[in-house]
């Protein structure tokens, strides 16, 4: 796979589309590591691309994207007696 030229955005792959899917959905299913597995399943282009698409559109990155995921999805704690 050839990188991408300064002037034109990296291109994320449909592979990758899908293993981040995939990932996006782990986490909601709350299998953390379903999660981490398609994830490190992204090659580098497409990370960049990732990236890059996220700080564009929702100002943030993966990171915070997928904390926040992982956040929303964790069971409310059962009040003790």
């Amino acid at each position: 796979m050839t990188k991408p030229s300064a002037s034109t955005p990296p291109h994320i792959s449909l592979m990758a589309a899908g293993e981040l899917r995939d990932a996006l959905t782990a986490i909601e299913e709350g299998k953390g590591p379903a999660a981490v597995a398609a994830l490190m399943a992204i090659d580098p282009v497409s990370w960049q691309a990732i990236e890059h698409r996220l700080a564009a559109v929702i100002g943030t990155d993966l990171r915070a994207l997928l904390l926040g995921a992982a956040t929303r999805t964790r069971p409310a704690p059962h009040p003790l007696g």
